[in-house]
């Protein structure tokens, strides 16, 4: 009898056959990539609902933003090929390319795509800021810029971004694909269906679409970037994209050779796959290209800290010495070994993760593991032993249950009582955003390439999210505030110095930081991703 795993794997492998097969969808196979969303489906090709990553995927392949974030994390032109900012940090001057075209759509009047201009970006960003879009990237932009003429065209080839305050990381948030420009005619012409009708300036255009099974992205003829020898990209023909919700048949698809490429690996191929410290297994080096790169998401246990809270009035965790020990109880580099195969990074220098410029590696605010000392600070707290400590519950999704136990039985062995909870993750979130949740298993991802996406967390005027912990602490809000209009290399600075605060107050956990695992086929060459893992196939070859 086959097992439930086995019959999974097959049920998913014959649907992707099936789907495969389906007329001539699948195209030409020399010069067409293959990947897999295993989240089931796409919600929508709208930027403006740009809120997971298979989303961001897809839209970074049919839409362009002003400018955008390379492998380095240094934000590169995009359709803007500059960009300046006045003295004040008030506004906000790009200066776009005169050669970008929409793709080919039956909206214009010709059938042929029309020249982009700065009309097109003021258009985009009030439509994602416009309550009736109901976008879920509007906080982007909501007090931040002006209330009136926030986005302003000054010709058809600059466009100004008013501020009401100073907030140097703008163009990095700008890289993000909510900030991707659309055309209007096809909003217009489709209203709540444009995100099945996408329309933008990207390397590939929407071709086909069987919701929940397969997609075809077709390459833009049009599009407007070369490479370095004058050869206009994207190299491929052909994006096939399949709907496989389950990471283990995708696995087993990519060794089968059937998919180009697997982000993350399933957690039943993972010893197969892989050795303790992360490398491929000897008999996998020749089938598998394996390439890590920085992800900059930090996987923690938050704490609930505003005591004024029902759910942190009586808690342990309300007490600072108490989430000192807490943290000097785990053993991140166990974690790390025996429940990530070594692919990821002991968090151990703060919240702010690695591969982030104001990452510091030789930092001394972070926690190493030492029960000894978390003893002494429940000593501190008066509670020698965890004597009359009281215990308190971890929330967490399924997918984290051992991890979240390992960290349970770490705390039990200096006298930290506590619980884990399995619960769901829609669930976890409502209330950790309710701020019911006294102890909660969360992961905060990079939103764009600068560390303030991960301080504004701890922001006391910021709700949760982000704010999960309720953090309270007006030297931090004076130091984030004062940050917002320095050159980079005093706000970097600052930021460690607030990391370093918060750290000390230890009103989370950092267990690791964590780095994104890319497999290809060993024919795939030019195939790229940026730090917050958002591919980009434009100088993609099969060979």
């Amino acid at each position: 009898m086959l097992s439930l795993r086995c019959l999974q794997v097959f049920c998913g492998l014959a649907l992707w056959v099936c789907c495969a097969a389906c007329g001539d969808r699948r195209g030409d196979d020399r010069n067409t990539f293959h990947l897999n969303y295993s989240a089931g489906t796409v919600e929508s090709i709208d930027p403006a609902f740009a809120r997971n990553l298979y989303n961001m995927w897809t839209d970074h392949m049919v839409y362009n933003t002003l400018v955008e974030t390379n492998e380095n994390l240094e934000v590169v032109p995009s359709l803007a090929y500059r960009w300046e900012v006045s003295d004040d940090g008030l506004h906000y001057r790009f200066y776009l390319r005169p050669d970008v075209f929409f793709q080919n759509s039956e909206v214009f009047p010709d059938g042929r795509g029309r020249r982009m201009t700065a009309q097109d970006v003021v258009y985009s960003f009030e439509r994602l800021i416009d309550p009736a879009t109901a976008s879920t990237g509007a906080w982007i932009f909501n007090g931040r810029v002006a209330e009136k003429n926030a986005f302003v065209a000054l010709d058809d080839t600059t466009v100004q971004i008013n501020l009401t305050a100073p907030f140097r990381p703008l163009p990095e948030i700008l890289t993000m694909p909510y900030c991707s420009v659309v055309a209007r005619e096809a909003v217009e012409r489709w209203g709540k269906e444009f995100g099945q009708h996408p329309l933008g300036t990207g390397p590939f255009y929407l071709h086909y679409w069987d919701e929940g099974n397969t997609m075809v992205l077709k390459r833009n003829p049009n599009y407007w970037e070369k490479d370095e020898h004058g050869r206009r990209l994207p190299y491929l023909q052909a994006v096939q994209i399949g709907f496989v919700d389950s990471k283990a048949t995708e696995f087993f698809l990519f060794l089968q050779g059937e998919i180009d490429f697997v982000n993350n690996i399933d957690g039943s191929f993972k010893d197969l796959v892989l050795t303790k410290n992360g490398e491929l297994k000897k008999e996998y080096q020749h089938r598998i290209v394996l390439t890590k790169r920085p992800y900059l998401n930090t996987e923690y246990i938050g704490l609930l800290t505003d005591t004024t809270l029902p759910a942190a009035a009586n808690a342990p965790t309300g007490n600072r010495l108490v989430r000192q020990a807490i943290n000097y109880a785990i053993d991140r580099e166990k974690i790390v070994r025996y429940f990530k195969n070594g692919a990821v990074t002991p968090a151990l220098q703060g919240f702010i993760p690695k591969g982030m410029p104001a990452y510091d590696s030789a930092a001394g605010y972070g926690y190493p593991y030492n029960p000894q000392r978390a003893l002494e600070l429940l000593a501190r707290a008066g509670h020698p032993k965890g004597e009359g400590l009281g215990s308190f519950t971890i929330l967490t999704p399924d997918n984290w249950a051992d991890i979240v136990n390992f960290v349970a039985t770490q705390l039990r062995d200096v006298g930290i009582q506590a619980r884990v909870e399995i619960i769901q993750a829609n669930i976890l979130r409502q209330q950790m955003s309710k701020s019911e949740a006294t102890a909660f298993r969360g992961q905060w991802i990079a939103d764009y390439p600068d560390a303030e996406t991960f301080l504004a967390f701890f922001n006391s005027r910021f709700p949760a999210p982000p704010n999960y912990t309720r953090f309270r602490n007006a030297t931090f809000d004076s130091l984030y505030d004062a940050s917002m209009n320095q050159p980079d290399s005093i706000r970097q600075r600052m930021y460690r110095q607030m990391d370093s605060l918060v750290t000390s107050y230890a009103p989370v956990i950092p267990l690791f930081y964590d780095r994104m695992l890319h497999f290809t086929q060993p024919g795939i060459m030019g195939f790229s991703a940026n730090p917050m893992n958002l591919i980009d196939l434009k100088k993609v070859r099969k060979l």
